[in-house]
């Protein structure tokens, strides 16, 4: 059973939540807040004033990470936060800004409360979560060191601009990997960014981990011809063998038990006129699941129904895999806590993946992680109508509070 006596103040991690959303905000309430921009600059250094004000040290690596650092009363790797303050380009004001301001406010309680834990407390504030993640790559050990070219910026802004421009060394980027040593627990609170808590009627979000993600680009090769004069059975219709392969990958994702997803979110069509059948059809999937053993199963599962709509269509398709991710498991130990929290605190929870994402990702392929979801309203995300209650936001910073001070007491 979890003792509880603090509780943040929600009143003021809100008012907080306000003031962020103020930086970047568009006219019509989105938040725009991107990376390295004057903006992002701005909202960086209210971020180092909220840590100073709570007697946090503050240094920022070579990736342009902001770290605050609340110490301890023992020399033990530190018990870890945070997330990102950076948006995409017409974002909401709960998504990555809630999980650095509620690890400040979980300071800002033991700060009041003159009290200091066993292990340090690290607030992290990540560099570019939104874009290539190179902060929390960088800390993980996983970034790529020597392809500055793979960081520059849509506008031509190189790499080592960008990090000069927040404190941080292009050159030096190694030098901000970290270890287990260092970082003994990786615990982030994030809003869910989909319905599954709303849905539920569940006050948090207990994440299992993060999703592996595969993405594969599609090509379909058929015959363009002309739309009136072609019968039906000599037509080598691209678009129909694209409609039969959507409709697979829907159906490979539904019949295997378990609650893995598949999408195709993209789609272009060759010549795309409304008088000639289609002769070439590009397209993306994308899977994804905790389990790499699944989202195996769903592949060969798409590849023979490939050859059945070959076959059917007279058509050619071919599948490359574009992009992957290695999924990223949370911690028992760190799930059990959350959830004997949230017991002690009387808020329902539910055990679920996390689909997007997060910096936490990375900084468990080092180190003990954990997440704290708490609900998205009608789960809408990097949208300007996103939204998480201040009940709901009190509630996860809570939530993070005691389940720190519990992995404070029990990792020793």
């Amino acid at each position: 059973m979890v003792t509880v006596t603090l509780q943040t103040n929600h009143a003021r991690l809100q008012q907080r939540l306000n003031d962020l959303s103020t930086i970047g905000v568009l006219p019509y309430g989105g938040v725009r807040r991107m990376a390295y921009s004057p903006e992002d600059l701005a909202a960086r250094q209210q971020m180092i004033t909220a840590m100073e004000q709570v007697d946090m040290a503050i240094t920022i690596d070579a990736a342009g990470n902001i770290i605050g650092r609340y110490s301890g009363t023992q020399d033990l790797p530190a018990l870890a936060t945070g997330s990102h303050i950076d948006t995409v380009p017409a974002g909401g004001r709960y998504d990555g800004a809630l999980g650095v301001l509620a690890g400040i406010e979980v300071v800002a309680t033991l700060h009041e409360a003159g009290q200091r834990l066993k292990h340090p407390i690290e607030v992290i504030v990540f560099t570019d979560e939104e874009g290539e993640m190179i902060g929390s790559k960088a800390m993980a050990g996983t970034a790529h060191y020597t392809d500055a070219e793979f960081y520059q910026r849509l506008d031509g802004t190189s790499i080592q601009t960008c990090l000069q421009r927040i404190g941080g060394d292009w050159k030096q980027l190694a030098t901000a990997q970290r270890t287990s040593q260092d970082v003994a627990v990786y615990l982030e609170l994030h809003v869910e960014q989909g319905g599954v808590l709303e849905a539920r009627e569940c006050q948090i979000g207990v994440v299992q981990g993060i999703v592996s993600l595969q993405r594969y680009l599609v090509t379909i090769s058929g015959r363009p011809n002309h739309a009136g004069t072609t019968p039906m059975d000599m037509r080598q219709d691209a678009l129909y063998a694209a409609s039969l392969l959507v409709a697979a990958v829907h159906d490979v994702a539904v019949d295997i038990p378990g609650d893995q997803v598949a999408t195709v979110g993209y789609l272009d069509v060759t010549p795309n006129a409304a008088n000639i059948v289609p002769g070439q059809v590009d397209l993306t999937i994308d899977m994804r699941d905790l389990s790499l053993e699944t989202i195996e199963t769903m592949v060969n599962a798409l590849q023979q129904r490939v050859q059945k709509i070959e076959v059917t269509t007279g058509t050619q398709i071919q599948l490359e895999r574009q992009h992957a991710v290695e999924p990223t498991l949370a911690s028992p130990r760190i799930q059990e806590t959350i959830a004997a929290v949230c017991d002690s605190l009387k808020l329902s929870h539910y055990s679920m993946p996390s689909r997007a994402i997060h910096d936490a990702q990375e900084m468990g392929r080092f180190t003990q992680m954990g997440m704290i979801f708490v609900p998205s309203q009608a789960g809408v995300s990097h949208a300007e109508d996103e939204y998480t209650s201040p009940e709901q936001c009190g509630q996860g910073a809570d939530v993070l509070l005691h389940t720190l001070l519990q992995l404070d007491l029990n990792l020793l």
